[in-house]
């Protein structure tokens, strides 16, 4: 009997917890009046508002062209030839989607950091919010010290061309030092990272400052190099312009979007921005069309300067302007490298600490992540353990071998976003609740969307037979069907995102297409990783988050004043 009361016990327990887990899971941020969100704007406990549109623009454009604008271009246009330049314009075209999402939350959600993990947890639960932070959040630390060791391998490169230094610098202070394959030390790179990180706590109009000078650098020398290399194109290589096919773009499109990724960082400046309700949409887009531009100009000017065939793997664009005897143009690449990854290694360690600061007053992370230094107005705490993460990994380990990982979490975020937006229409919260059978279907017709997405990307990666991806697309056609004509969707006050849920639909199923060309192993870190954070939530987070309370209420819907 003892035994039998005794599992009852357990089983009386278990339920609860079961209970109380999906209860706090479900959660959902209420989002605030306009009173109360301006109670919140004219706290001292915020950040300090000091980020006008043009530092909003070069913000989205650090993020976005680094190193890789030299590199990238080059890279794809020998598997794609000239057609490298469709794949940058369809890859933008696809990104400008995914921007019109971000652009129109942003202007929804003005008051506070968050991004991603803002708009999920107010247009679905708590749970799912975390876990699009988790993989986000991994995507930025790896890829914060992958940009260092990069940046001190060019800084390296760039003092080598004076005598003194040339084959006296070691290994182990900037190219890194091999240790057994895992292991690789760097000891310039935690030095940058720590630079950038006391930038970044002395305050947002000192480090805003540092990325404009910076950004404006590297913009003009892109700008510079397009106008020289034009004078030495041949236009007789752009011809063929598609070597390999129509096929060989579509794949190189898929290639060069991740090139685009960190727009959304504007996003996450919301509440260090003037007027966000304006700006924050107008530098998103803006941002991101003049990356498009930037990187279409290159694309044109490489092809057309070298023959697809023979341009190089390394550093493609400064041997295209040394075979023209052109070597200045080399050190001036070298240099907008430097410049365009030290903006987009500052613009990453500031959304990551943005989001930490997030977490950390939803009660997700512990409260020490929330707190704002009452001088310098910034998350110095969150800012420190972001520096110190990124310090280790750049230090001692050797990044590169994770590349084939990342990506995840941005297409992750990306394809949430999306869904938010139409999610977020049909709630209608400031009006009438959607009701909850037709919030289960219209939640399913999204997963119906991400399914056939991801299905039509492994089955393009493994050449299945085209009348699945027919099948595929037909299904994903008519669940875009049903959420329009299933569901009711108010109309947006501020920046709208047009035709939606067309176009957020779009969205997600592009991502999920991208997502399945991912290395598999890609595949098994985003399983892994959410079943961890969902155990980490399960112990830490349920107990400790309150959407409700007082602090966290700061997401409101934009009324019609502030749209205007």
């Amino acid at each position: 009997m003892g035994i039998h009361d005794g599992s009852g016990v357990i089983s009386s327990s278990s339920s609860s917890f079961c209970t109380r887990f999906w209860s706090s899971a479900l959660r959902a941020k209420r989002l605030a009046t306009p009173a109360e969100k301006a109670a919140r704007d004219n706290s001292s406990h915020g950040l300090s508002r000091r980020l006008g549109i043009f530092d909003l623009i070069l913000i989205g454009i650090g993020a976005s062209i680094g190193a890789g604008i030299f590199v990238i271009t080059g890279t794809v246009a020998r598997d794609t030839g000239p057609g490298v330049t469709i794949s940058f314009i369809l890859a933008g075209a696809s990104c400008v989607i995914n921007a019109l999402c971000y652009a129109e939350l942003a202007s929804r959600f003005p008051a506070v950091v968050g991004g991603a993990y803002l708009y999920t947890y107010s247009a679905f639960n708590e749970l799912t919010a975390f876990l699009v932070f988790a993989q986000l959040m991994l995507d930025y630390h790896i890829g914060a010290a992958s940009i260092a060791r990069s940046l001190a391998n060019y800084v390296i490169t760039i003092l080598e061309l004076f005598p003194v230094f040339k084959e006296n610098i070691p290994l182990w202070f900037g190219h890194g030092q091999d240790i057994g394959g895992v292991l690789s030390i760097n000891l310039l790179a935690p030095i940058l990272l720590v630079l950038l990180t006391i930038i970044l706590c002395w305050g947002v109009g000192e480090s805003s400052a540092v990325n404009s000078f910076m950004t404006v650098t590297k913009v003009v020398i892109v700008i510079f190099v397009i106008c020289v290399g034009a004078f030495e194109v041949d236009v007789s290589n752009w011809s063929p312009f598609a070597p390999y096919g129509i096929k060989s773009i579509f794949t190189g499109a898929t290639v060069v979007f991740f090139a685009y990724v960190g727009f959304d960082a504007v996003a996450n400046s919301a509440e260090e921005s003037k007027r966000p309700q304006r700006d924050l949409p107008i530098g998103i887009i803006t941002s991101l069309i003049v990356c498009i531009l930037l990187y279409v100009g290159v694309s044109l000017v490489i092809t057309g300067m070298v023959p697809y065939k023979f341009i190089g793997e390394d550093a493609p664009l400064a041997e295209a302007f040394t075979s023209k005897g052109l070597k200045y143009v080399t050190v001036l690449i070298s240099i907008g490298a430097v410049a365009g990854l030290t903006t987009t290694l500052l613009v990453g360690l500031y959304v990551q600490s943005r989001l930490y600061l997030g977490l950390g007053r939803d009660g997700l992370l512990p409260s020490i992540f929330a707190k704002v230094n009452s001088t310098h107005h910034t998350p110095v705490h969150s800012q420190v353990w972001v520096g110190v993460i990124a310090c280790v990994l750049a230090g001692l380990f050797n990044v590169h071998v994770l590349s084939h990982i990342l990506s995840v979490g941005t297409l992750t975020g990306y394809s949430v976003v999306s869904a938010c937006v139409i999610a977020i229409r049909w709630r209608g919260k400031t009006c009438s609740q959607v009701s909850s059978s037709a919030w289960r279907e219209g939640v399913i017709c999204l997963i119906a969307v991400v399914i056939c997405g991801f299905g039509t990307g492994v089955s393009y990666r493994y050449d299945v037979s085209l009348i699945f991806l027919i099948i595929l697309l037909v299904i994903a056609i008519i669940a875009s069907a049903a959420l329009w004509f299933r569901q009711v969707y108010e109309d947006a006050l501020g920046f709208s995102c047009p035709w939606v849920p067309f176009l957020p639909a779009i969205c997600i199923f592009f991502n999920m297409f991208l997502f399945a060309q991912l290395h598999y192993e890609a595949w098994i870190r985003f399983v892994v990783l959410s079943v961890v954070m969902v155990g980490i939530y399960a112990i830490y987070g349920q107990y400790h988050a309150d959407p409700n309370k007082e602090e966290t209420i700061i997401y409101h819907r934009v009324s019609e004043e502030e749209a205007r």
